[in-house]
């Protein structure tokens, strides 16, 4: 069913990459890059096509992830894949952003190749996964947790309480 799946950033490079079926090739992407992400107008349409190939694709987070396909395919079936895909990916590592898809992209490879086989999806269950694929994400760690470490790895010490401020710049 599907012959390709690509994960882009906001500015069109190629973060995941994947080619199911041999009718899809490396000019797909540049396509899509060029007609949906640096389109001059927006595009209204979750689904386009370009040159007779089909694009299924949905935003989130500053990050495109299309469905490419030549073939006359169940369009309800393929957004509940990449919908279900997205779900996967949160369960596995949290927030999705680019740094976390670039943190996990082998499992990223490993979970479509659990998912997907030849184009067609297989088992989106985040339980029956975990016990194939026992491997945990890399979280992003958020600041609070940034200034903790680095308060806990420095001693810093705060001697003087967050927000104080004087009226006069005197003791």
């Amino acid at each position: 069913m599907i012959g390709g799946l690509f994960c882009y950033n906001h500015k069109g490079e190629v973060l995941i990459s994947r080619v199911y079926r041999d009718d899809i090739g490396r000019n797909a992407v540049d396509a899509f890059r060029v007609n949906v992400i640096h389109a001059r107008q927006q595009v209204r349409s979750p689904v386009t096509n370009i040159a007779r190939t089909s694009f299924f694709h949905i935003k989130r987070s500053n990050l495109w992830l299309a469905a490419v396909t030549k073939q006359n395919v169940n369009a309800a079936m393929v957004f509940e894949f990449l919908l279900k895909f997205v779900e996967v990916m949160q369960n596995y590592f949290g927030k999705i952003s680019e740094e976390n898809v670039k943190n996990n992209f082998v499992l990223i490879y490993e979970l479509l190749d659990e998912i997907v086989d030849f184009g067609y999806p297989q088992n989106t269950d985040t339980g029956v996964l975990k016990t194939f694929i026992t491997q945990q994400g890399v979280k992003s760690a958020s600041k609070e947790e940034q200034a903790a470490i680095t308060s806990q790895v420095t001693g810093q010490i705060g001697w003087r309480r967050e927000g104080i401020k004087y009226r006069r710049n005197e003791l």
